[in-house]
């Protein structure tokens, strides 16, 4: 008698299978998507590094771009100090050099020129 009255219990394995579906859609925008967006911007940031870039590492170490290689920078510490490291040993840029777009070269000559 007490097993044919709970007969109604269809509808209550489906709420466990919900519920985690649940907890995975929401650990998902919590906590995966932003962390995949930062590294997608420190990839970037990584790929753009040029000479004159000053920059910290993940030591906290302070220095300038020389040379940018495929997976290394050479960074000046101090005057005549230049110490090389991974791309992805750098934290973030402090100060980005100024760089000449070839474009604004090529109409500058031009104008030259015609001068």
């Amino acid at each position: 008698m007490l097993y044919a009255a709970g007969g109604g219990g269809g509808a209550g394995g489906l709420t466990p299978i919900l519920m985690i579906a649940l907890l995975f859609g929401v650990m998902y925008f919590m906590m995966i998507r932003p962390q995949q967006k930062r590294r997608r911007e420190a990839e970037q940031m990584q790929s753009a590094l040029g000479a004159g870039d000053e920059v910290v590492t993940i030591g906290g170490l302070y220095g300038t771009v020389t040379d940018v290689d495929d997976d290394t920078v050479l960074l000046e510490v101090a005057p005549g100090v230049q110490t090389r490291y991974a791309r992805p040993a750098i934290a973030k840029v402090v100060n980005r050099a100024e760089r000449v777009e070839s474009t604004e070269l090529v109409s500058e000559e031009a104008e030259t020129v015609k001068e």
